[in-house]
């Protein structure tokens, strides 16, 4: 996929989500779209579609935030340190796309400790019941436990 153009970019998302994903912004805590969803279904990547975390893998952080223990598809996740003298946190971003989702915190539960802490801005929901007919039914399985 070839990341598209700022232009085209700014027409496709909302403001919020271009600020989240190519600006680096933060959303509000626990003002943000899926902080308290609960359904089921998987998290993809608002600019390319990448499959990014599965609501399995999703817990009540108490952040505010979408917070996950694991991404369903590990090689779509980049992690990088971001810089700076008080800031050494960890940003986590869409391989594909470049997009900006949020940060790694080591304070998740077991078995990984991990909390992707993410913007409900950078992620499009898919619910279970829309997977197959969004070209999403391979991921449909990990419901089937």
């Amino acid at each position: 996929m070839e990341r598209p153009s700022d232009e085209e970019l700014k027409k496709k998302l909302t403001p919020k989500q271009y600020e989240v994903t190519q600006k680096k912004g933060t959303e509000p805590a626990f003002r943000n779209e899926y902080w308290d969803n609960e359904e089921e279904g998987i998290y993809v990547d608002v600019v390319s579609g990448e499959v990014l975390f599965s609501s399995k893998d999703k817990f009540k952080s108490g952040s505010g935030w979408p917070s996950f223990s694991k991404p369903l598809e590990e090689e779509n996740i980049v992690t990088q340190k971001e810089g700076g003298l008080f800031d050494n946190r960890t940003e986590v971003v869409s391989k594909q796309a470049g997009s900006h989702l949020g940060h790694l915190f080591d304070d998740g539960p077991q078995p990984t400790g991990k909390r992707y802490c993410m913007n409900s801005a950078g992620l499009r929901f898919i619910p279970k019941e829309d997977m197959e007919e969004e070209s999403y039914g391979e991921y449909l399985d990990i419901f089937e436990e």
